[in-house]
């Protein structure tokens, strides 16, 4: 590529990204709030990160519990939006908080995937869903992306060997 008056500009290596969204993709699907990767936080085990984000949305135990027991991640998003129960005060100022804690907790408990998301290099990781503007690319592309955003700190973090919790792998639990 040359510029104006024909230089050679320098060389920059194409920007990659990498979509995700179901959790049944291969192999991003790990990206996903909805992957079965469970961990333990704040002393309890969360079957997703879904489960986990969804709980903190609420200050009583009952609800959090709750949800933290929901039969699948689509049923705690559920109870998540359900606005019988009230909303934490700080939610908005606590909510990215709450996903990096959960994103790094579910990456710091699985090898398997933390190597997936190591192995996206510096590759821009972006959560492809129309129907959010915040947390995904939105329906015009133009979308905040902070599940992505997320996800790209946690694995500079990694990268720098940055165990934000446990530093190990928690042990797998079937059930809830």
């Amino acid at each position: 590529m040359y510029g104006t008056v024909g230089v050679p500009l320098p060389y920059r290596e194409a920007t990659v990204t990498i979509y995700f969204y179901g959790a049944e993709e291969v192999p991003y699907g790990c990206f996903s709030n909805f992957s079965p990767h469970g961990f333990d936080l704040d002393g309890h085990w969360w079957p997703t990160s879904e489960h986990y984000f969804q709980a903190q949305k609420f200050t009583g135990a009952r609800h959090a519990d709750l949800i933290r027991r929901a039969a699948g991640p689509l049923r705690a998003a559920e109870l998540g939006r359900d606005r019988s129960m009230p909303l934490r005060r700080d939610w908005e100022r606590v909510k990215d908080d709450v996903m990096r804690r959960a994103v790094a907790a579910k990456f710091a408990a699985h090898a398997d995937i933390r190597a997936v998301l190591l192995d996206t290099g510096d590759a821009e990781i972006v959560e492809d869903t129309g129907a959010d503007h915040y947390w995904g690319r939105g329906r015009t592309g133009t979308g905040r992306n902070m599940l992505g955003r997320i996800l790209m700190r946690t694995r500079t973090q990694l990268r720098a060997g940055q165990h934000a919790f446990t530093g190990h792998e928690s042990r797998p639990r079937p059930g809830v």
